[in-house]
């Protein structure tokens, strides 16, 4: 390969006079996107420069580099960007999203506080979460499950129950009017049921993912990159969109390290009616006397657990975020 074919490759820049295109990124892999032009068309993507903070759903303008590849030049203004962070890294999700589905299951067990921060992330973007508890067909899980999310509920959190295995024709009745015309995501732990879920849901998606693992050639790695799909047309539309389903990879913790106390305190619905009640206007609703939300807290009216996550949240707030 030639030294200006490699320079290309790597997003370096394109010839003067190179037509800018407008396309949506269907699938991203470190710094290896996928992107989808406005005919249709599918190319290989690098974003310009060593810089990669790019997410699946963003609308960008590209430049061919080659047949099949070409150099993200620019991205659009976001409605929105989901993601998560730890203390020392920021991982993209998708951009511009309307819905944020989280998977769980009766069996194995769900981890609530993983359900906790995906609500607290969807609450801090205004992003509708909805609750899909799959493997309802195991009855002797099926109780302990609910009543775990009974809390959820009450808090006005709509929660599907459905059965992806033992009846695919319900669960695909159940879905199709909350996902039709929306861009959702779907995120959960191992083992919840995604991958079945999405096989329901999107007809011929193992040969779309073979497709675009080829075009990232991520081979083996087919698994842990993030990708977009779009729904089939006769599902209906919204405001003249088609829907869209964007599939993450699985993990297990759900890091919000990136989240203010401002934003943490006005992302618990609970907690909103009651911050103007505090003592203190810089009230932290930690050990403060004459909180508000603490004295809700005592009275049983915002349950221990939740206040619990609060307070992990905000210390990992304030944690040192070198990114």
């Amino acid at each position: 390969m030639s030294r200006a074919a490699r320079h290309r490759n790597a997003g370096g820049g394109t010839n003067a006079g190179t037509t800018t295109e407008s396309a949506l990124i269907i699938a991203a892999h470190g710094r290896h996107y996928v992107v989808e032009l406005d005919d249709g068309t599918r190319m290989h993507a690098f974003p310009r420069g060593k810089k990669s903070d790019c997410a699946v759903g963003d609308h960008v303008s590209v430049e061919r580099a080659a047949a099949d590849q070409c150099v993200i030049t620019r991205a659009s203004a976001r409605k929105n960007l989901l993601h998560r962070s730890d203390q020392f890294k920021s991982k993209l999700l998708a951009a511009n999203i309307d819905q944020v589905i989280i998977v769980l299951a009766t069996e194995p067990g769900f981890s609530e506080d993983l359900l906790g921060r995906a609500l607290v992330s969807a609450e801090a973007l205004e992003i509708r979460p909805l609750i899909v508890l799959n493997k309802t067909d195991l009855p002797d899980r099926l109780e302990e499950a609910r009543g775990r999310l009974a809390l959820y509920r009450d808090l006005g959190y709509d929660t599907l129950e459905l059965s992806v295995r033992a009846d695919p024709a319900q669960a695909l009745a159940t879905l199709k009017p909350r996902l039709a015309g929306l861009a959702s995501i779907l995120i959960g732990q191992s083992g919840m049921g995604k991958s079945s879920l999405l096989n329901l849901l999107i007809p011929g998606v193992d040969a779309q993912t073979r497709e675009i693992s080829a075009k990232l050639d991520s081979g083996k790695h087919t698994t842990t990159f993030t990708r977009l799909y779009h729904l089939p047309a006769d599902w209906g539309t919204v405001d003249g969109r088609l829907g869209a389903l964007i599939d993450s990879p699985g993990f297990q913790e759900f890091g919000l390290y990136h989240l203010s106390e401002g934003m943490l305190e006005r992302a618990f619905p609970e907690f909103r009616p009651l911050l103007t009640e505090c003592r203190f206007y810089n009230c932290h609703h930690v050990n403060e006397p004459g909180c508000g939300v603490l004295a809700a807290v005592a009275s049983g009216a915002i349950s221990e657990r939740r206040h619990q996550l609060y307070t992990q949240l905000l210390h990992e707030s304030n944690q040192q975020k070198p990114w």
